[in-house]
C-alpha cells in the first residue's frame, strides 16, 4: 500500500498519514452501517468488514451482499493490513474520547 491511508468510502478522497487516523475518519465522519446479515448497526469501513468475518461466514457474507470471491479477497485483505500495521487500542482510545 502506498504510504498514505486513503478512507475510500462513499467516494471519499481523504488520505492520511496514519491508518490510525484514516479509521478514526472512517469512523467519526461516515453514516454507521447496518450489517445485511443480522441487522447490527456498527461504523462503516474497517469495523464493518471486522464484523462481517469475524461474526459471519464468508457464505452469509457472499449471500447477504450479493458479493463474489473477488469481493471477499480484497476485504479479508484490507482487514489483514490494517490489523498488521495499526495500533487497534489508539483507534479505540481516540474513537471513546480517550486520547
Amino acid at each position: 500500500m502506498s504510504s498514505r491511508w486513503a478512507c475510500g468510502l462513499d467516494g471519499c478522497d481523504a488520505a492520511f498519514d496514519t491508518v490510525e487516523d484514516a479509521v478514526v475518519h472512517q469512523t467519526t465522519a461516515h453514516e454507521r452501517h447496518e450489517c445485511q446479515v443480522c441487522g447490527t448497526v456498527v461504523p462503516d469501513g474497517y469495523f464493518a468488514i471486522r464484523h462481517a468475518f469475524d461474526e459471519h461466514t464468508r457464505a452469509e457474507f457472499v449471500r447477504a451482499y450479493d458479493a463474489d470471491s473477488d469481493d471477499v479477497r480484497e476485504r479479508e485483505a484490507i482487514k489483514s493490513e490494517i490489523e498488521e500495521t495499526a495500533d487497534l487500542q489508539e483507534i479505540v482510545d481516540r474513537i471513546d474520547g480517550s486520547v
